[in-house]
């Protein structure tokens, strides 16, 4: 789980304006820094089912995001993909 401190510092840098927290960039950013969390996590302890079955339910969500942001503006879909490194 991410703190609150370090959510807040993910959606300054992500955000489309300064009240946002629920755009398709922003929910894209959270997940991917909860995703890489729970990787290293995984790493330490590789038979914890109950979180990889989390881990693989993130990885949908976010990936059912970037599709509808793919769909619906390319431009901003390219700039969070190279944003975070997704390499896609």
């Amino acid at each position: 789980m991410l703190t609150t401190k370090q959510k807040a510092k993910i959606l300054t840098n992500y955000r489309v304006h300064d009240k946002d927290t629920g755009s398709p960039e922003a929910q894209i950013a959270l997940f991917t820094e909860e995703i890489e969390h729970l990787a290293k996590h995984l790493k330490k302890h590789a038979k914890d089912n109950s979180s990889k079955i989390g881990l693989l339910k993130m990885v949908a969500k976010r990936k059912r995001l970037l599709d509808y942001l793919k769909r619906e503006d390319l431009k901003r879909h390219a700039a969070i993909i190279k944003k975070l490194d997704l390499g896609k």
